[in-house]
């Protein structure tokens, strides 16, 4: 149907046909997917106007990958290519707290540097390939509460940095940036030891 991509028009008595249901049962189904936020839903003339949400895409790439690694098998790996940028500073707060610090040691076996290395991703390829991380377990890095505020979860996935530098994807749940963006902890200062600067091109091979 198009769903993901644009917004389309369908009724309730179509949605039945297709899927061999009762009217009643697609209407129930769809204020269900509607209040679990899976879909955007409004009222128009002779149906609805439907869009897949940003969760429902999300719940359906793990349907797809889950799928794939049954018929296909699990790729061990996936790489993107991405340009350096600065970020908004706030990479060497997080990593810098020690609740954070404590289990990148412990899960990923490094002590990070405290910052991050910012890629913005450089094609729509790339972009797809980033976006099938969210539907990956990874390492889960726990989320935590102190005095002033909440520290949501984090999800990491090891990886190698222009086939040298070892280091970390990190998927933070609340993020300013968009999935057209991959920030990379390491145990050493990237930018530094890789002497990269703003529009660099870097490969990251990220193990899933």
């Amino acid at each position: 149907m198009g769903a993901c991509n644009k917004t389309v028009r369908i009724s309730t008595s179509a949605l039945a046909k297709i899927l061999g249901l009762s009217q009643q049962s697609v209407s129930r189904r769809l204020i269900e997917m509607e209040q679990k936020g899976l879909i955007q839903r409004t009222a128009a003339s002779g149906g609805s106007l439907i869009r897949i949400s940003e969760v429902g895409e999300g719940y359906l790439r793990g349907i797809h990958l889950g799928l794939s690694a049954i018929f296909e098998g699990k790729p061990q790996s996936v790489t993107v290519e991405g340009r350096v940028f600065s970020g908004l500073g706030e990479g060497a707060y997080y990593v810098s707290k020690e609740m954070y610090r404590k289990q990148f040691i412990e899960k990923l076996g490094f002590d990070p540097y405290p910052g991050t290395l910012n890629l913005k991703i450089s094609s729509e390829q790339n972009a797809r390939l980033r976006a099938k991380l969210d539907a990956y377990p990874g390492i889960e890095i726990e989320g935590f509460r102190n005095r002033d505020r909440t520290y949501g979860s984090v999800k990491c996935f090891r990886a190698v940095i222009e086939g040298k530098e070892r280091g970390a994807v990190v998927l933070a749940l609340r993020s300013h940036y968009g999935k057209d963006v991959v920030e990379i902890i390491a145990p050493e200062y990237l930018r530094g030891c890789l002497g990269l600067r703003d529009g660099d091109k870097v490969r990251v091979e990220i193990f899933i």
